[in-house]
């Protein structure tokens, strides 16, 4: 395909969904406690509002990175968006806790669809220095969908109802299926046979794992693990191969994803803590928890907005460990500063440092999570990169929640929170020193 000398509409259509999925994952954060009460759910049909989309994120996001390279992005990220945005809708207007949790899971396959093809067709349309400066802002896109999702959802909620947080998505989402039906060009396919068998146990693994870690189910992890050798060994013998292990022989392609896998155990821990201290212990409302995001949410911004000249200056290796350095030295400055000292002192100033290192380290790893990839596998690599995004998230905070769901005492709870949340940081931070080591 021809590269586009400017961004141009498309770029549009490539940051506004993959913003409107990160954003939709968010909401679901501020808006839990009264969707319990209008639909009457226990604790444990709730946790499924959360479960049922992770598990379906989870599971196709490899599937369909692959499908873009297979039958064509345009398709398929049509396809995605209709599923999303139907999806909203229905969620938006159900009053059955069990079409809540059935809608999730679709919503879920949509966003599975969405995430991967648009990092995709940024590969598509964009090259050199344009294609750097579009995975900026892709990689920016990432950490402001998350922190606004949690400010929207917080004010519809408090201000309309939880469903607003849902129903927003519909007319955004048929706006930019409509765009997409008209300004994104059909692209190549690969001409090669379907990978049916690493299809269905590429969704399997993910499904079982992500089920397995967020019902603390050892069994189905175990099982996961061994359906992932098998998937493994399988996909290094095909020659049509769903995900193409010549994906990791790249070593900075494979140590983007491990560090961007930490990188999700910390952040979704995080983003899920810090708005139940905000409420719990300073009593915030939603919408005043979802606003304490904003010192990280208009930093990251900011800071995106003057990554293409540091990457230019340094060399996206470099910038990776600057921002990992930042971000962890955020974190550690928030655990140590006792949280009854108030929010200003504990979150507020931290986040400056933690939304700077966020805006210098996910787009660098998106970045690296692509590199050197030929276009016939750019949606292949594009999956990849997601789902290790995905699915490092539920990794952490399962981790987490064994090990503090014991505590009652606030500021104990924090603490220890905070400590996983900086070890995970720690262990990408000397990943990503390696990387720089065996690169100069």
């Amino acid at each position: 395909m021809k590269k586009d000398e400017k961004f141009g509409i498309v770029l549009f259509i490539i940051l506004f969904s993959y913003f409107l999925i990160l954003m939709d994952n968010s909401i679901i954060f501020t808006s839990t406690v009264k969707i319990a009460e209008n639909l009457n759910m226990n604790p444990v049909t709730l946790a499924w509002i959360s479960n049922a989309y992770t598990i379906t994120f989870g599971s196709f996001l490899l599937l369909a990175g692959r499908l873009g390279d297979l039958i064509g992005r345009k398709m398929i990220f049509v396809i995605g968006l209709f599923i999303f945005g139907f999806s909203s809708l229905m969620i938006g207007i159900t009053n059955s806790s069990m079409m809540m949790i059935i809608f999730r899971a679709a919503q879920g396959v949509g966003s599975a669809i969405i995430a991967p093809t648009s990092l995709a067709l940024l590969m598509d349309y964009y090259d050199g220095q344009m294609r750097a400066k579009a995975i900026s802002y892709y990689g920016a896109t990432a950490g402001i969908g998350s922190s606004v999702g949690l400010l929207l959802g917080g004010w519809l909620t408090s201000a309309i109802s939880w469903r607003a947080g849902f129903l927003i998505n519909v007319p955004f989402a048929l706006f930019l299926l409509i765009l997409a039906l008209k300004k994104v060009d059909d692209t190549k396919t690969t001409k090669q046979r379907v990978d049916y068998l690493g299809a269905i146990l590429s969704v399997v693994m993910a499904a079982l794992f992500v089920y397995g870690i967020t019902s603390n189910n050892l069994l189905l992890i175990l099982i996961s693990i061994i359906i992932i050798g098998i998937f493994v060994y399988y996909e290094n013998e095909v020659s049509y191969a769903l995900i193409p292990m010549s994906l990791f022989n790249n070593r900075i392609r494979t140590s983007a994803y491990i560090a961007r896998f930490l990188f999700m155990m910390a952040m979704l821990t995080y983003w899920f803590i810090l708005p139940q201290i905000m409420q719990n212990m300073y009593h915030f409302t939603p919408f005043q928890s979802g606003m304490g995001f904003l010192p990280l949410t208009i930093v990251n911004f900011i800071a995106a907005l003057y990554l293409p000249k540091l990457t230019t200056k340094l060399g996206n290796n470099k910038v990776m460990l600057l921002g990992q350095g930042i971000l962890l030295i955020g974190m550690i400055v928030s655990l140590t500063i006792d949280p009854k000292s108030g929010y200003f002192l504990t979150m507020g100033v931290p986040m400056i440092l933690t939304g700077l290192g966020q805006g210098w380290l996910l787009a660098p790893l998106t970045a690296a999570g692509i590199t050197d990839v030929s276009p016939e596998q750019a949606g292949a690599a594009s999956g990849m990169t997601n789902a290790v995004h995905q699915l490092g998230g539920p990794v952490g905070l399962s981790i987490v929640v064994i090990f503090s769901s014991s505590i009652t005492d606030m500021t104990q709870y924090y603490r220890v929170v905070m400590s996983f949340i900086c070890s995970f940081l720690f262990w990408g931070f000397l990943i990503l020193i390696s990387i720089n080591k065996k690169t100069e």
